[in-house]
């Protein structure tokens, strides 16, 4: 796991056995993909990682940024999201090159459980540290985990402006009538 400077997110219930096995399951997808062998037969430990939930896989390389994907809404259990995630983080981030075999050894894996989306009226309702945001105007949108904002320090305002910057628009667009802005929590581990 990354090194944080304090805990973020929100505790969903899951065991600290659950958590293992979730994020073993990332390690091993990721693993037998690079190596070209088949998935193991996955057997999860609770009726918990059958639940449907949206789920953010990041992988950090030496405490840099190295993959992060995930869906907000899952359709499918929660293992077999992690494990779908797992896979896209690793090799369709679209801002990384696919991982190889010599990185193995150097990656840290995070596993991200979301709470459902709720739509904010008024922005006094963003906790940083707790909450993720994600911003729609106009077609675009930009999402950001609620660890981003506490492992940077971030106050209310520069979330808010770097979630319009993610999303590739200026940074006050969050001042805009037109513009959605949700919150979520997560399970960060």
């Amino acid at each position: 796991m990354s090194p944080r400077k304090k805990e973020v997110g929100v505790d969903m219930g899951l065991t600290d056995e659950e958590k293992r096995d979730l994020l073993n399951l990332v390690k091993t997808t990721v693993e037998c993909k690079v190596r070209g062998l088949k998935q193991p037969k996955y057997e999860p430990v609770s009726d918990k990682l059958q639940e449907k939930r949206g789920v953010f896989v990041t992988i950090h390389k030496r405490g840099m940024l190295r993959g992060c994907i995930g869906w907000l809404q899952a359709s499918e259990p929660l293992v077999q999201t992690v494990k779908d995630m797992a896979e896209a983080a690793a090799f369709n981030d679209p801002r990384f090159r696919p991982v190889s075999k010599d990185e193995l050894d150097f990656l840290e894996y995070e596993i991200s459980v979301l709470t459902p989306l709720q739509k904010v009226q008024d922005i006094n309702e963003i906790q940083v540290g707790i909450h993720g945001l994600l911003l729609r105007n106009g077609g675009r949108s930009g999402l950001l985990l609620p660890q981003v904002a506490a492992d940077r320090s971030w106050d209310t305002m520069t979330f808010l402006e770097e979630t319009c910057r993610k999303a590739g628009l200026s940074r006050q667009t969050w001042k805009d009538p037109e513009t959605e802005i949700f919150i979520f929590s997560a399970d960060v581990f």
